[in-house]
């Protein structure tokens, strides 16, 4: 009798075990799954009940259905919904917030692959439509959604720019650790002006906090103009470093292609004795970027390609299948001096180029990108190495310029000569503030050179944007900070 209650008590266990299961196995069914808008498009979850958030793009009401477009930034395309028109609300307005939960099902329409039938559709953000100054049918040009920073991602241009950037920057890392390189986190807060122009946001402290006289960090500091100092200490222990960070020039500017805050690519490498060995690196680093963003965010970059600059494509393809040229400084002034154009600035022997200049440049060659090199020695800073071999005193410095931006890359390689840079510090007086610097040349010193891109201009060039403002998610610039 015992024996027979005990396999009773096991057989209901049992039975109620299964019982649970059949249980959470129908209700896991019935759960909806979370989609991105982009994995919805996939087509992978045909039939399948799944939920979807996002922005109202566009909402269509008709007699049968209602239609709505849906986007979560996660790709170009928006997601039709098809609803029962008894699932309207009034709240259902262009840019709203919304949660849909439905059954993805194929699409009769060749523009979209997929549609999701919609069961249930909540409102989880209102929005004014009246009063939203993004208009629901309206191809806004980038001059006027620049006004509103704090709404222009939600625009199809610029969310296709955000995702244009975030891939180009994964693809910047994914470069450099391919080719061995070491990311080194250099300092925002420095003590150093690279550049030597004096272009420098000085930090101080909001509220006082010791004497007037003394500063917070005992010695006047900045926001970095460019890590290349930091990245040189380095590159004497690692041989190739880099990083990608902000830099910052107080530059009275509002030129189309400066801001007072950018993010620059720079890059060090040790046992360099060439400026070919840069431009070699320059040119392979821009050509793998801009294939992998081509690539990766085809319909993002086509917009840009038959929007905002249209057939800029067929000048980007063809950047990409040629070598870049080579001129000397020289070679450029005469090509200048024998224009028929005229330029605002001189093209004297010894003047620095301007932008004027590196356009027309570009377009000489063919709207090719061209490699200027052996600069003017008094044109560049301190740090770049003095070609005493040349018959005109140049350095051995180089500028990579590209159609529609001018200067995109700059470098040189530095002065690893003890003697020679010494004496240079000595003629412009900063021998003691940069005895630190001696010293790398004194320990174990290595011929070494390296470069800067300006992100912004990069994005510039391969998308044809105009403006620098309209690559950046906040642009800051002379009488500008907003948000």
């Amino acid at each position: 009798m015992k024996m027979f209650r005990a396999a009773t008590q096991r057989l209901s266990v049992a039975t109620a075990s299964r019982r649970m299961f059949k249980t959470l196995r129908h209700f896991c069914k019935k759960a909806p799954r979370k989609l991105r808008v982009s994995e919805a498009l996939s087509g992978a979850d045909l039939e399948a009940n799944v939920q979807v958030q996002g922005w109202v793009r566009s909402v269509r009401s008709q007699k049968a259905n209602l239609f709505l477009d849906v986007n979560d930034g996660s790709c170009l395309q928006s997601l039709q919904i098809v609803a029962s028109p008894q699932l309207n609300d009034p709240l259902l307005t262009f840019g709203s917030a919304v949660e849909v939960q439905g059954v993805l099902k194929q699409s009769l329409h060749a523009k979209q692959p997929v549609e999701l039938a919609a069961e249930h559709i909540r409102v989880v953000g209102e929005c004014n439509s009246s009063d939203f100054p993004l208009k629901i049918k309206e191809r806004h040009k980038l001059e006027y959604i620049r006004q509103f920073p704090h709404l222009r991602c939600r625009t199809n241009t610029f969310s296709s720019l955000l995702r244009i950037r975030s891939e180009a920057t994964s693809a910047v890392h994914s470069y450099f650790k391919e080719n061995g390189f070491l990311q080194i986190h250099t300092p925002i807060i420095t003590s150093n002006d690279c550049e030597g122009a004096g272009e420098l946001f000085q930090i101080e402290p909001s509220s006082q906090q010791s004497s007037e006289d003394e500063n917070y960090f005992s010695i006047p500091a900045y926001l970095t103009v460019s890590a290349q100092l930091h990245l040189e200490i380095m590159a004497g222990s690692f041989s190739r470093v880099y990083t990608f960070a902000p830099a910052f020039r107080a530059e009275n500017s509002q030129s189309r292609r400066h801001l007072a805050e950018f993010f620059m690519v720079e890059v060090e490498l040790a046992f360099t004795r060439s400026v070919e060995d840069l431009t070699e690196v320059m040119e392979d680093m821009f050509k793998r970027i801009t294939e992998r963003v081509l690539d990766r965010c085809a319909e993002d970059v086509d917009l840009f390609h038959k929007h905002v600059r249209p057939g800029h494509r067929d000048t980007v393809e063809a950047t990409l299948k040629e070598r870049f040229l080579v001129m000397t400084y020289s070679e450029a002034i005469n090509i200048l001096k024998r224009s028929s154009q005229t330029f605002a600035f001189p093209t004297n022997w010894g003047c620095d180029l301007k932008t004027e200049h590196e356009n027309y440049l570009v377009k000489h060659c063919g709207t090719r990108p061209v490699f200027v090199v052996d600069y003017p020695y008094q044109l560049k800073p301190f740090y770049t190495r003095d070609n005493r071999d040349h018959p005109e005193h140049t350095a051995a410095a180089v500028d990579l310029l590209v159609p529609g931006v001018g200067e995109v890359y700059g470098g040189s390689l530095r002065e690893e000569r003890l003697d020679l840079l010494r004496a240079r510090l000595e003629k412009i007086g900063l021998e003691d503030k940069y005895n630190w610097y001696l010293d790398l040349r004194r320990f174990g010193s290595v011929p070494h050179g390296g470069f800067g891109m300006g992100f912004e201009r990069y994005l510039q060039c391969i998308l044809g944007v105009d403006n620098i403002k309209d690559v950046i998610p906040f642009p800051r610039f002379s009488h500008s900070c907003l948000l």
